[in-house]
């Protein structure tokens, strides 16, 4: 893959909890192309899209408190979706869920905790 890809999808929470998740993560990927906006929605999604590497965060991301659980999956090239993993590991307070590999693409589910 030359492009640097990442699909991050929310679970639980408020879009205030989806924003600031998003946000931990603009530092090391940029903006997304999409953001979560939907304030009905159960399930929330942000792509990223970068021509190189992610770009590693300078110092830790500042992220605001969480208002419940959220069940984060990020799926990508290996490099984004492990940048992504750190990044959100040092932002919020984070368990490893599991994840697959496959050929040019990984996935891990992370569960972010207030």
């Amino acid at each position: 893959m030359s492009d640097t890809q990442l699909t991050v999808t929310l679970d639980g929470g408020g879009i205030d909890d989806a924003r600031a998740i998003v946000h931990a993560l603009e530092g090391v990927f940029g903006t997304p192309g999409d953001l979560p906006a939907d304030e009905g929605a159960t399930v929330r999604t942000a792509t990223f899209d970068a021509m190189d590497a992610p770009r590693a965060a300078s110092a830790p991301a500042a992220a605001g408190t969480l208002s419940g659980p959220v069940t984060v999956t990020v799926q990508g090239t290996p490099q984004a979706v492990e940048a992504a993993s750190e990044t959100l590991s040092r932002a919020f307070t984070a368990r490893d869920e599991g994840a697959a590999s496959g050929d040019q693409e990984r996935e891990r589910e992370l569960l972010l905790e207030p």
